[in-house]
């Protein structure tokens, strides 16, 4: 869909919902010029959302819903159509899941937001005399920036995606090593891949436990008297150069690769799982 130059939605108090479509317009075009009021103009030849009663205002019947019964919002409806050129079609889902839908939510039903009250903090207090219409342009550039994250985010995992299956392919005993720290959950999702082995930030390596999809738990945890050990006692019980192990077994970091890796294959012997010969 091609944005044209102007917009408008209404003004006076503003929601997360008009905020963070504003805020999506101006990412896909920068240049548009968006206006607030209360009757949208004669003739206008821009893009009305959020009011007037078109194709992204969602105050009119019957309203429509998602086939998860999430009612849409301005910004729902924006993103339905706009999503996929951000991020392509599958990262829009899952966004949409993630990040718009308790938004639209929030708008429509009042749902407990925390991002929404973040928003909504921005409008002016009722004894001010602050004029909206400059602390919803305060508002807008945060918007923006929260969701310029999520798109950031969501095509790192794109990046990522074939650097990870081409690991995955390559894996043995369902430990899948990755060359560098990457978002890996999404590459491995429904697969049968049991640990990731990646450089930690914060030097060494680092192997987690891949989560089931349907029981989201580890996997495969490593052993329970590792969890949340000293240092010095992790390294007498696991008998490897680990330095931490969580309390909820799903992680471990080590000095070396090959320790990280090896603390997977001592995990797989302690729940009983085939190790194959190295």
């Amino acid at each position: 869909m091609k944005i044209p130059a102007k917009g408008f939605t209404h003004g006076g108090k503003f929601h997360a919902d008009d905020v963070f479509a504003t805020a999506l317009l101006m990412i896909v075009r920068p240049d548009i010029k968006v206006t607030r009021g209360f009757v949208v103009p004669d003739g206008f030849d821009g893009i009305v959302y959020d009011v007037g009663c078109g194709m992204f205002d969602h105050h009119q019947e019957p309203r429509e819903s998602r086939p998860n019964g999430v009612p849409y919002a301005a910004f729902g409806l924006l993103w339905r159509v706009l999503g996929a050129q951000l991020v392509g079609a599958h990262q829009a889902r899952l966004l949409d899941e993630n990040f718009v839908q308790p938004l639209d939510l929030n708008d429509n039903t009042g749902e407990q937001n925390s991002l929404a009250d973040a928003i909504g903090s921005f409008n002016p207090v009722w004894d001010s005399g602050e004029d909206s219409d400059a602390c919803f342009w305060r508002a807008v550039p945060f918007a923006k920036q929260v969701l310029e994250n999520e798109i950031a985010a969501a095509n790192a995992v794109n990046r990522a995606d074939e650097t990870v299956q081409n690991a995955y392919k390559n894996s043995r005993d369902g430990i899948v090593v990755l060359p560098d720290y990457m978002p890996w959950k999404n590459g491995l999702y429904k697969t049968d891949a049991l640990f990731v082995v990646y450089p930690s930030q914060r030097g060494g390596y680092s192997a987690q436990c891949v989560t089931d999809y349907k029981t989201r738990r580890s996997k495969v945890p490593f052993p329970p008297a590792w969890g949340g050990q000293p240092e010095e006692i992790l390294r007498e019980k696991s008998g490897l150069a680990l330095k931490f192990c969580h309390p909820s077994r799903f992680l471990v970091t080590a000095e070396t690769k090959e320790d990280a890796i090896e603390a997977c294959r001592r995990a797989l012997r302690a729940a009983g799982r085939p190790v194959s010969a190295q």
